[in-house]
């Protein structure tokens, strides 16, 4: 299609700036946690308690944001989810103790549940192509992960601060552009009311995804929260290596993710990434070398790129057909689940270093278990087909759905 034909484009290009700008200040802290546990003086758990309070607020704000837009509009949401960001990852590069560092990174989850709440809605309803919207947007967050560890890494060199500091800047600059060049849908929706997000949950096909999300996102966030301290490297290293695995995120975003799903189907992709991150909890857990442990690393960041080239659409198509509803009911589960990883990795590693990888592969392991259960169902609803083909008919019945696919054919 033609982009020209994209009346638009500054809107969505601005909003994709953003959501990069987002991704990136969550990655940022992944090199410098190590130089903030020894410049501070804290323990791991200490330390991961800036990821969990970042993520618990991020998931417990994704409801009364997708409320807010539907009172008062996206733009209004978005803007104000922004310059939250800004102002704690500035007054974050000031803090004093764990403890102010932690309600701030927690007020930062808020200003970013404002903004995931309503990008992805916006892009959506501003595009006249959603596939171009969505890979744009899914660009912007694999380039996100990819480059914000290595920011976080040279400039934490420098001090630990700094690349929180620079990250509000980011976001400052971002909501100049924001405030700009943000246009409102034009199709003003009804606002939400609470009991329709939870509704969603009604859905067979939904809670299945969302159950197997949760597991899913948990282990996400013990390679995200743990790895740099189970490393052991020195802040640039470190830096690299998580751009290592966030280029291998992007990989099976971008090149990887959607391809195998024409092939093979969103639902039976999602399939191949639990099991493949699912063995690279164990390859972590047993690993010998920090060489052997940085390859693995890259591995789980390809997985995940798969699992996150698909997640959103399944839930979309599985959840509301109001798409502010499927995505906030989605984000709560996906985000509230994460939140307690980073805090009980850092507990279970005071007992050994392996050890939350294991527990990482016992969350993961009962994900894949509920997905092979429940995988047919979600194929139904979602109008594809997996291997396991005669379950198809009894999953058309119980979710209403054609019998036959109605997207393409693989």
């Amino acid at each position: 299609m033609d982009r020209r034909a994209e009346p638009n484009r500054s809107a969505i290009y601005a909003t994709t700036l953003v959501a990069f700008l987002a991704i990136a200040g969550i990655a940022v802290v992944d090199p410098i946690l190590p130089a903030i546990g020894e410049a501070i003086g804290v323990t791991a758990w200490q330390v991961e308690l800036l990821f969990t309070a970042y993520i618990a607020v991020m998931a417990v704000g994704m409801i009364p944001a997708t409320l807010a837009s539907g009172r008062f509009g996206f733009k209004p949401v978005l803007i104000t989810g922004v310059s939250v960001v800004g102002l704690a990852a500035i007054l974050a590069s000031l803090s004093g103790n764990i403890v102010q560092l932690s309600v701030l990174r927690g007020v930062w989850g808020l200003g970013n549940a404002m903004f995931f709440a309503t990008a992805m809605v916006v892009l959506v309803n501003l595009a006249v192509d959603r596939e171009w919207v969505v890979g744009l947007f899914e660009t912007a967050l694999g380039l996100g992960f990819a480059v914000g560890p290595l920011i976080g890494g040279l400039l934490g060199k420098i001090t630990w601060r700094l690349p929180f500091f620079v990250c509000g800047v980011f976001m400052v600059l971002a909501l100049a552009v924001a405030a700009r060049k943000l246009r409102e849908p034009a199709n003003r929706q009804a606002p939400v009311r609470i009991g329709q997000i939870f509704g969603t949950y009604r859905r067979p096909a939904f809670i299945a995804l969302c159950l197997v999300t949760a597991a899913y996102n948990f282990v996400f966030f013990v390679v995200l929260g743990y790895t740099p301290l189970f490393l052991g490297l020195d802040v640039v290293p470190l830096g690299l290596a998580f751009t290592g695995w966030g280029l291998g995120l992007a990989a099976g975003i971008l090149v990887i993710g959607h391809r195998l799903a024409h092939r093979i189907g969103a639902v039976q992709t999602i399939g191949v990434a639990i099991v493949g991150l699912l063995v690279c909890m164990v390859l972590f857990a047993t690993s010998t070398s920090t060489v052997e442990s940085l390859i693995v690393l890259v591995l789980s960041g390809l997985c995940m790129g798969l699992a996150n080239a698909n997640l959103t659409d399944l839930a979309l198509g599985l959840g509301s057909a109001d798409r502010r509803v499927a995505t906030g009911a989605f984000n709560l589960v996906r985000w509230g689940a994460a939140a307690p990883a980073p805090i009980i990795s850092g507990k279970l590693a005071e007992h050994s270093l392996g050890l939350p990888y294991w527990v990482g592969f016992a969350v993961l392991a009962v994900g894949v278990l509920v997905y092979l259960a429940t995988a047919h169902v979600m194929a139904a609803g979602y109008g594809e087909r997996v291997l396991w083909s005669r379950w198809n008919r009894a999953a058309a019945r119980a979710e209403g759905a054609p019998e036959e696919p109605v997207g393409e054919a693989y």
